[in-house]
C-alpha cells in the first residue's frame, strides 16, 4: 500500500539513533549528572503553584525574559523552543526549502536530515583531513548562492573549535544573501562565543541548548539568540503555546541560579583532558583533541572496540558511517570513575 506522503519524506532515513541499556552509558554527549536536587525541588513547588488548567504563554515569553537576563540580549531576539533541534528544522523551514542548504561533512546529521525532508538544496562540504574547514571551497559556495549555512562551533562529532578568523571571513563571504546558523551547543566547553559576532547581524543567529552543560536533556530545551527581525520571523513557525508551563519553571529556576553550570563545566573539561592524555600512547587507537564534553577516537577495527567495551560495561556511539570516519567512536565524558573504568578498558582493548 503506498502512503500519500511527500516522496522527500519517504525516501529519507529517521533519525539515526538506536537505545542500548549500559551500566556505563557514554553515547550521547549528556552530562553525567541529573539536575540539582535542590533545584528540582524548587523547580517542583513552582510547578505545583501553576494553573495547569490554563495555557502557557503563547510564545514562551518568561523563558525568553529569564535567557535574555542571561545571555544579556535583547529579549526580542531570543526564541526558545522545545530543544535546538526544533530550532535547525525551523530554520530550514523559514530559508532552506527549495533554496541551499550549506554545511560540512561529517557535521551534525539533523542539518542534513531537515534538507532533505524539507527539500532543500543540500550541498555538504568535506573537511580536511585533519578535520579542519575547507574554508576556501566554502567561501566559493557561499559568494555564489543563497539559503541556509550551518557550522557547528566546536563542531561535531570531531570536537574541533575552529579559527574565529575563518568564521568571520565566511561571515563576510555570505553577505546578507544567507541566514548564517552557529551552532554553539558545546560553546561553554570551549569556552567560545559568539554573541558579539551575532549582535550585530541581522541574518546570523546563535544555537544554543539546555542538553549539555545544563544538564537538562530530559526537558528538551534549547534557542537562539538572534536579531529581532529574524526572531520575529522564525517565532512564526513555533507553534502557539508550544512550550509547556511545566519546562518553564524548571528552566527559569536553572537560569536563575546557574552556578552549577560552571562548577560542572571545570570538572567535566579537566575529565577530558585526563582520557585524552591517558590515551595518547594507545598502542592501536588514534584520539583527537576536543573542544566539546566528548572524544573522537580512531580504531583499526570499530566493530571490535565497540563490541569489546560494551562487553565491559561501557556503551559508546559507532561513527565509521560518517565521511572520514572510518573506524571512529564517540565517547562523552562521564563521572570520574566513569572515565576511568574507560580509559582502563580501552587500554586492555589496545
Amino acid at each position: 500500500m503506498s502512503l500519500p506522503v511527500r516522496s522527500a519524506v519517504l525516501q529519507s532515513p529517521a533519525y539515526p539513533f538506536t537505545p542500548i541499556d549500559a551500566p556505563t552509558k557514554l553515547d550521547q554527549n549528556e552530562s553525567p549528572y541529573d539536575f540539582p536536587e535542590a533545584l528540582k525541588k524548587l523547580a517542583l513547588e513552582r510547578v505545583m503553584g501553576l494553573a495547569w488548567n490554563r495555557y502557557p504563554d503563547l510564545n514562551a515569553e518568561s523563558v525568553r525574559r529569564a535567557v535574555a537576563r542571561f545571555e544579556g540580549w535583547d529579549e526580542a531576539g531570543v526564541v526558545v523552543t522545545t530543544g535546538s533541534n526544533v530550532l535547525i528544522g525551523l530554520i530550514t523551514e523559514l530559508a532552506g526549502m527549495g533554496r541551499r542548504v550549506l554545511t560540512v561533512k561529517p557535521s551534525f546529521s539533523l542539518y542534513a536530515l531537515e534538507a532533505q525532508l524539507l527539500e532543500g538544496q543540500l550541498c555538504e562540504v568535506p573537511l580536511n583531513a585533519d578535520f579542519s574547514l575547507p574554508f576556501q571551497a566554502l567561501k566559493r559556495e557561499l559568494e555564489r548562492g543563497e539559503g541556509v549555512f550551518y557550522l557547528a562551533q566546536p563542531q561535531a562529532p570531531t570536537g574541533r573549535l575552529d579559527p574565529q578568523e575563518q568564521v568571520l571571513e565566511l561571515l563576510a563571504a555570505a553577505g546578507e544573501r544567507w541566514i548564517f546558523v552557529i551552532d554553539e551547543a558545546y560553546h561553554q566547553y570551549s569556552g567560545s562565543d559568539y554573541r558579539a559576532i551575532v549582535r550585530n547581524r541581522a541574518n546570523v543567529l546563535s544555537l544554543r541548548t539546555f542538553s549539555k552543560a545544563w544538564g537538562l536533556a530530559g526537558l528538551r530545551a534549547g534557542y537562539a539568540l538572534t536579531s529581532p527581525e529574524l526572531a520575529r520571523e522564525i517565532q512564526k513557525l513555533v507553534p502557539p503555546f508550544g512550550f509547556s508551563a511545566l519546562h518553564s519553571a524548571a528552566l527559569e529556576v536553572a537560569l536563575e541560579r546557574p552556578e552549577f553550570v560552571l562548577e560542572r563545566v571545570g570538572e567535566t573539561t579537566f575529565e577530558r583532558e585526563r582520557i585524552f592524555s591517558s590515551l595518547q600512547n594507545h598502542s592501536t587507537w588514534t584520539v583527537y583533541p576536543s573542544g566539546t564534553n566528548f572524544l573522537l577516537i580512531r580504531t583499526p577495527d570499530l566493530e571490535a572496540a565497540y563490541k569489546g567495551l560494551l562487553e565491559r560495561g561501557i556503551l559508546v556511539r559507532k561513527q565509521g558511517g560518517y565521511h572520514a570516519l572510518k573506524g571512529c567512536l564517540r565517547v562523552s565524558v562521564g563521572t570520574p570513575d566513569q572515565n576511568t573504568a574507560f580509559i582502563a578498558a580501552a587500554l586492555e582493548l589496545g
